[in-house]
């Protein structure tokens, strides 16, 4: 029987999931896990939680599924300690380092790969299950055909979403949240900017829209296939939500996996009838439905995506068509019933307006919870209906925060009628639970020292990558050391002609290019990727940048080389050593790195002899397993901020990037001065031109930054709110000093004792 899995983002949602039926629940503690906006767990709960648990017989999960920089591997190490004591049933991961760091020193945890971490064949399954992994939480972008294909040829268990909020880009790939602040994705913190609002120039004029906002995933009506298929865990997305929602989903599908051998349509009918209150984004079943790969990339995109849709969620109530003050009799029955704020921010976010909605089919009522989006989409949020009045002329008003004015729109979350009580889960004393992360020290971790002409093939100098070979030969100039080549459906016909009397299509020795591979590795392409890279290699290409676990299982015991890209992602040396015991030693850093994280994880100039660094490109911020919908009459795009952005359509796919690069070549002197002395600069996804070499070359040579260039994450880091809260509190106690100074500038200053005591 198949495990359902619900969220359970606070203790609330926890009582519905368990309430409504689910098998187990996961769950995020206060840090190194992908929902940290959600409330997550005190440690005494989540230890009450464990214990309760297990006493009924259910399982708890633990999301440990964010990259880890290498100043934070000894509160990772402590953490992970705190979870062997408390002995939950699998803790969820992403970042190689700690699985590395389980291995060593945490052996009986048992540990599930995030679908973080892209795996998306039996390969990667399989490679993962070879490391101690007892399950892979597969990549959503994969249809019916391809789950079965990888529960055929894995001994992994295989978990799957099956309900619940979808994300644009390829599981585990999407850079633009991080790219517009550092607030990434792959650290808990995405500021969804596939629900934005975006301008579209179309010909003629411009156009507005949430062009990558997607539906909301609900396989309800696959869930037999999927049970009959062996899928051994259905999860439901959702920490974030309230425990209304967990319980109205946990309870559809509990329904339909017990009952659907009865009478599967009535069942079916019957499960979708009580997800009739999920007020989400309207839905779809994605990658389901398609007859081929083909056929669901050419259109996967109209079936996904509602530009139409703002981000948010809820039924539409209509827009504010009208705005007063409120009354001091309307304030005091807001603020009753409200806990006592606890700063001021708390405090001026119980201020109300009042305000008269039109447009709808439904009017909330007191008790009812709303969501209001601005009109420009530079603000949302989410409000309590608490004041109905109506005046002499028939008007409906009701209480909104401050800040939103006529215009913006109003959305539906849930109603007070839905609201139901579940039996508690957590112990209601939890003194008894007191454990927490304690003291250790974390053990050295020296990296594994290079042999003597270990890295003969990955030499010293600039590095160029292209995504066509026509570019290949314009990038010459560059006199780069090593060609990279990506590999896409053009370059392979290229580079696997069979007819011997056509012209060379390189203008170099073979024994110049490595072939950068696709993050990316459905399990309906896997036996194609195999077969194509056995011709490279049977060709004479023996170099390869590997982005997916897959590709180091399809090039293990070939006699290649290999690099591990900038996907295979290594923030700290964990990951590193985790790489090395996979006989990988040379690596392409992660272009959200940081310079202060990659001198950290690297510290000689040995290490560092084994670091390509990225110094140029435009970086893919989405990557769609799908080409966009014809009406998508465009190719530019900007934001509010005015920022700008590319879309490019291939017949693999669809990525978007930047407008402008990514640069730091005018730091290049200086990096390698510092011991990073292969460097990389990345054309792939564009067209280059002889003139934009020229004029990149002028400035590498004078030392110049690239005009309108991102550093990316280069210089500040990822966003981090631990350390910007510190800074705060610094600056207010520096003006505070400063003010005091000032004051008492005329006292004497003590004079200092000297001498020993």
């Amino acid at each position: 029987m198949s495990e359902l899995l619900a969220p359970a983002g606070n203790p609330e949602a926890l009582d519905a999931a368990i309430g409504e039926g689910a098998d187990a629940v996961y769950l995020g503690l206060k840090s190194f896990n992908a929902r940290l906006r959600s409330s997550n767990f005190a440690w005494n709960q989540f230890e009450g939680a464990v214990n309760s648990l297990h006493k009924m017989g259910k399982k708890i999960y633990v999301t440990v599924n964010t990259v880890c920089e290498e100043s934070e591997t000894e509160r990772l190490y402590r953490f992970l300690n705190y979870l062997n004591k408390i002995k939950p049933d699998g803790l969820i991961v992403q970042d190689f380092g700690v699985i590395r760091m389980c291995q060593e020193f945490a052996p009986d945890l048992e540990l599930h790969a995030s679908t973080q971490m892209n795996v998306a064949s039996a390969a990667a399954a399989n490679l993962l299950c070879k490391q101690g992994l007892k399950r892979v939480v597969v990549a959503r972008e994969l249809g019916l055909e391809e789950i079965k294909n990888i529960k055929a040829n894995t001994n992994a268990e295989i978990e799957m979403f099956v309900h619940g909020a979808l994300c644009v880009s390829e599981s585990g790939l999407c850079l633009f949240s991080s790219y517009l602040g550092g607030k990434s994705a792959n650290r808990g913190m995405c500021t969804q900017a596939c629900r934005r609002l975006y301008n579209a120039e179309i010909p003629g004029s411009v156009s507005s829209g949430y062009y990558f906002s997607p539906c909301d995933l609900q396989l309800i009506d696959h869930i037999p296939e999927l049970m009959e298929a062996g899928v051994d865990s259905f999860k439901i997305e959702g920490r974030m939500k309230s425990a209304e929602y967990v319980g109205a989903v946990t309870a559809a599908y509990r329904f339909v996996m017990d009952h659907y051998k009865e009478d599967r349509k009535g069942v079916i009918a019957e499960g979708k009838r009580i997800l009739s209150t999920d007020f989400a984004r309207s839905k779809t079943d994605y990658w389901y439905g398609f007859k081929d790969i083909g056929e669901g990339v050419d259109n996967a995109g109209a079936k996904i995506l509602n530009p139409k849709q703002a981000g948010g969620t809820g039924i539409y109530l209509g827009k504010i068509a009208s705005v007063r003050e409120s009354s001091e009799s309307e304030r005091k029955i807001s603020e009753a019933g409200r806990p006592e704020p606890k700063t001021e921010e708390e405090r001026k976010a119980n201020f109300i307006q009042m305000a008269v909605i039109k447009g709808g089919s439904y009017d909330p009522d007191a008790g009812d919870s709303i969501r209001l989006h601005k009109k420009d989409d530079t603000g949302r949020a989410s409000h309590k209906v608490r004041v109905i009045t109506t005046d002499e002329k028939g008007n409906r008003w009701i209480d909104i925060p401050l800040g939103f004015n006529q215009g913006d729109s109003v959305y539906l979350l849930q109603t007070k009628s839905m609201s139901k009580r579940y039996k508690r889960v957590l112990p209601v004393d939890l003194t008894g639970f007191r454990k927490q992360p304690g003291p250790e020290r974390l053990p050295v971790l020296d990296l594994t020292p290079l042999a003597k002409n270990e890295l003969n093939w990955f030499p010293e100098g600039i590095y160029v990558q292209v995504s066509t070979v026509a570019d290949a030969h314009v990038v010459q100039a560059l006199h780069p050391v090593k060609y990279i080549l990506e590999l896409n459906s053009d370059t392979e016909y290229d580079l696997l002609k069979k007819d011997s009397a056509e012209k060379p299509v390189l203008p170099f020795s073979k024994k110049m290019v490595v072939i950068s591979l696709d993050p990316f590795v459905p399990a309906g392409t896997e036996a194609k990727l195999r077969q194509t890279l056995d011709l490279l290699i049977e060709k004479g290409y023996t170099a390869f940048i590997a982005n997916n676990l897959a590709h180091l299982a399809m090039l293990r015991g070939k006699k290649v080389n290999v690099i591990a890209g900038p996907y295979l992602y290594t923030f700290n040396r964990w990951a590193v050593s985790f790489l090395e015991n996979q006989n990988v030693m040379a690596l392409q850093t992660p272009i959200e790195n940081s310079e202060r994280n990659l001198e950290r994880i690297f510290e000689s100039s040995s290490e560092r002899s084994r670091v390509l660094v990225s110094v140029f490109s435009y970086p893919a911020l989405f990557r769609l397993r799908f080409k966009l919908p014809e009406s998508y009459d465009f190719t530019y795009f900007s934001d509010k901020e005015r920022m700008t952005f590319k879309v490019n359509s291939t017949p693999d796919g669809s990525f978007v990037m930047p407008e402008s690069p990514y640069s730091i070549v005018d730091k290049m002197v200086s990096l390698k001065n510092k011991g990073w002395s292969r460097q990389l600069i990345d054309f792939s996804k564009t067209r280059v031109t002889r003139s934009d070499v020229k004029t990149l070359i002028s400035l590498i040579n004078n030392h110049q930054p690239v005009q309108g260039a991102s550093r990316f994450n280069w210089k500040d880091g990822f966003y981090d709110p631990e350390k910007i809260e510190a800074f705060q509190q610094s600056a207010a106690r520096k003006e505070q000093e400063e003010k005091s100074g000032v004051k008492h500038s005329q006292k004497r200053s003590p004079k200092r004792k000297t001498g020993r005591r």
